[in-house]
């Protein structure tokens, strides 16, 4: 099924516009997602919008927007009244300055959109933009409203279209000086930093998205497919907290040597079959939600453990009313 577009709408450079449609460039689709079950009967949880104090349910016409002005008191702000004060760039996204990419910090990035012609009218005039775009080697700011705000988003010509990064405003940022000036100001040797440097000469590469894994994800994989299949699950052995102090000059020259930094020797001897079994091990790739959760195998589960197999909560048949 194709994506559905999150907007409509035209883009406008000066008097040149074409209608276009925005995607979001990113999906969580594939990733496991779970229910909240009631363990009683099986059955979905389902969430009600319900009265504060009686705790009666409400009806989608009797709920109206309210800004709250103390605890009691709301001003009431109807739909009619939103839509009086809607923008031009509720359908427009009006192109207002070009600026170079490097200026924008990346604390104001949000989420990125394709934006694409919408119909088979306007490809010249959106081609006319992506290359006036491209040739600058800028992006250009624009505003548009989306989830019924107004926000500030930059375009970028990628491959045949145009890519929209929203950003955040200036308010929506926070201060790193309340966060960073507590860091205490260390001195670091020459020596430390040249280790450091060597350490990360190791370790550089290139940018290549497609070797990330996403270990968590794998995990829950294995955990679902084995208790499908009535494997025992095996409780995880957590890290043991260490607080003596490991001095750094030692861990770093631990970590060009390969050796595993310890803060006493004993952590160092560790048996040599250990260190080869853990080498022996490759990461597993995970992969799309559709994928990997893998069908019961009927043998396996009748072998397991009784205590082991997995316990599913059958749904309730619900009761039916009379007449």
């Amino acid at each position: 099924m194709a994506p559905r577009a999150n907007w409509k709408g035209f883009l406008r450079l000066s008097l040149v516009t074409c209608p276009v449609a925005l995607f979001p460039a990113t999906s969580d689709s594939e990733k496991i997602s779970f229910n909240q079950i009631n363990r009683n009967t099986g059955h979905r949880i389902k969430y009600l919008k319900v009265d504060a104090d009686t705790g009666d349910e409400v009806a989608s016409d009797d709920i109206m927007k309210g800004y709250k002005v103390d605890t009691d008191t709301y001003i009431e702000i109807s739909k009619d009244e939103l839509d009086n004060i809607a923008l031009e760039s509720t359908r427009t996204i009006e192109i207002d300055q070009f600026v170079p990419r490097s200026e924008i910090d990346d604390l104001y990035l949000v989420r990125p959109y394709y934006i694409v012609p919408d119909g088979k009218v306007g490809h010249d005039a959106y081609a006319v933009i992506r290359e006036t775009i491209r040739s600058l080697d800028k992006v250009a700011l624009a505003r548009v409203v989306l989830t019924n705000r107004e926000h500030v988003i930059a375009l970028e010509s990628r491959d045949n279209g145009l890519v929209g990064m929203l950003l955040r405003y200036p308010y929506e940022v926070r201060n790193s000086a309340d966060y960073f000036d507590d860091i205490q100001d260390v001195k670091i040797t020459k020596d430390m930093l040249d280790l450091a440097k060597h350490i990360v000469q190791q370790k550089s590469g290139h940018f290549e998205p497609a070797k990330f894994e996403d270990h968590y994800e794998a995990a829950l994989t294995e955990l679902i497919n084995k208790k499908r299949n009535g494997e025992r699950i095996a409780a995880a052995s957590k890290p043991q907290s260490n607080d003596n102090v490991i001095n750094l000059m030692d861990a770093l020259k631990r970590s060009i040597s390969g050796k595993p930094a310890a803060a006493n020797p004993d952590a160092a001897a560790k048996p040599a079959a250990a260190t080869k079994t853990a080498k022996a091990k490759k990461p597993r790739k995970a992969v799309g939600q559709r994928e990997m959760l893998l069908p019961i195998s009927g043998k396996r589960a009748a072998k397991a453990d009784e205590k082991s197999a997995p316990k599913e909560i059958k749904a309730k048949p619900r009761a039916r009313k009379a007449g």
